[in-house]
């Protein structure tokens, strides 16, 4: 029979000082436990945020520079949609590799030097013109971009516990929205004023400075600073099998992670998902411009509300699902989805010409389509071991960007087809497939939490 054990959180804080911080910060060593820890979680959470968001600046660029690219040089939807294709491919099989090393390494590091190299891979974009080019160029960037997320997940589940993973997984996340919003405000300024390249070299640029600052301010594990574990520090119940588990060989390990049934019901509802979340990420510019007469300028400011919006439609999720569901994630992915159906078709058919309802049908479907965004990651996390997070977080994101390869060579040539109407009956039919996978895990709650009473988790 499983045994389970509680962590005594107010005895360690009150023998705090005699543990030995390994920190060269000018932080006083005789802080408690309680002190230290508030310091850093805020520490790694603002840096997590600001350093995500800075893989953003150097990752949708590409999307904004797409109709120039188009207009300019008479490239193809499909030609275009083939590079993002690649790089989601790439993206993809990146991140369950760098998972699986994310996993193993100093998330401090890893994430720096991914940053590093999606930052000089961008600059370098800007100076060629040839497809070739830039395809093999963004397939170097989706490696190094992949580098990106894994490291997020390993410090959140290191520092936060399951039972505010939700609320704090989504505050994470909030750096895709903040990283999106300032980039297409960013490059529609940029190309407006300075042409194309200028989209991909500044940025780089900025991304190169930001980089250093990440090193400096990411630390790995609570107990590379001299503090104790995440679930001791707050007295949790901890699963004897659980903490067996991380003392696994790395084969055991990825196959616990392989034969587990409700995160393949997770990679599935994430593949469809990215369908619609990227595709829209990164054709809204074009459709917008082509569909609904929209300026490049406007389609920026709408693009640009669509991410603000998803900031507070994934912090929403990620704090129904721990206050109202007590940690599952499944039925907020669910209504999410319902209601991400019902606003695709809107958008679909806003009359051309009405920006202002464009934009406000634009900011509800960011609200909605970050919700499950964030969801699909922790949902990731509940089901698995602390040590297998990246790697699981990895296969989840390696279907998403099957999906997103779907969403950019399938829409280019559904929209070369047939329209935009192509393009849109795919999104709905996708969303419809999501929101099926995520109601097979609505029952779902992380291992720790699930010896838990509701009335103990909140």
């Amino acid at each position: 029979m499983t045994q389970l054990r509680t962590v005594n959180s107010t005895a360690l804080a009150e023998n705090s000082v005699s543990i030995t911080p390994q920190i060269d910060e000018n932080i006083p060593l005789n802080l408690t436990v309680n002190q230290r820890y508030k310091y850093w979680r805020l520490r790694i959470l603002y840096s997590m945020i600001f350093g995500y968001a800075a893989f953003y600046l150097v990752r949708q660029n590409f999307s904004m520079a797409l109709p120039i690219l188009s207009a300019e040089y008479g490239y193809s939807k499909t030609q275009l949609g083939g590079i993002l294709t690649i790089w989601s491919i790439i993206y993809g099989v990146g991140k369950f590799v760098n998972g699986y090393f994310s996993d193993r390494s100093n998330a401090r590091y890893f994430m720096s030097i991914g940053l590093l190299g999606a930052a000089l891979t961008s600059c370098l974009m800007g100076f060629g013109t040839g497809i070739y080019y830039f395809g093999f160029l963004w397939a170097i960037n989706a490696w190094f971009q992949s580098m990106g997320w894994p490291p997020v997940t390993r410090l959140l589940t290191q520092w936060f516990s399951p039972a505010e993973l939700g609320t704090k997984w989504a505050l994470a996340s909030t750096a895709h929205q903040i990283g999106g919003a300032a980039i297409v405000l960013l490059a529609g300024f940029l190309i407006q004023r300075w042409g194309w390249q200028s989209a991909f070299i500044v940025p780089g640029l900025l991304v190169m400075g930001i980089a250093l600052f990440l090193f400096n301010r990411l630390r790995d594990t609570p107990q590379s600073l001299g503090l104790p574990s995440i679930e001791a520090h707050q007295g949790l119940i901890e699963n004897e099998e659980e903490t067996g588990e991380e003392r696994l060989p790395p084969k055991q390990l990825i196959m616990s992670v392989l034969n587990n049934r409700l995160l393949w019901y997770v990679c599935f509802a994430n593949m469809f998902f990215y369908i619609v979340r990227i595709g829209i990420l990164n054709w809204a510019p074009t459709f917008l411009r082509e569909l609904k007469d929209a300026s490049l300028l406007s389609s920026g400011w709408q693009v640009a509300g669509f991410d603000i919006a998803g900031i507070f439609g994934g912090i929403a999720a990620g704090w129904i699902s721990d206050r109202f569901f007590t940690g599952r994630r499944g039925p907020v992915s669910v209504i999410y989805m319902i209601l991400l159906v019902t606003c695709l078709f809107c958008l679909w058919y806003v009359p051309a010409g009405n920006q202002i309802l464009s934009a406000i049908t634009m900011m509800v479907l960011g609200f909605l389509v970050y919700g499950p965004q964030v969801l699909a990651g922790v949902a990731s996390a509940d089901t698995v071991s602390k040590r297998a997070v990246g790697l699981a977080h990895g296969l989840t994101g390696t279907f998403a960007y099957v999906g997103t390869g779907f969403s950019g060579i399938c829409v280019g040539w559904l929209a070369d087809q047939y329209g935009w109407n192509g393009g849109f009956i795919f999104f709905i039919i996708s969303a419809f497939l999501s929101t099926f996978f995520f109601s097979l895990t609505w029952n779902h709650r992380a291992q720790t939490l699930a010896y838990q009473s509701p009335e103990e988790t909140e």
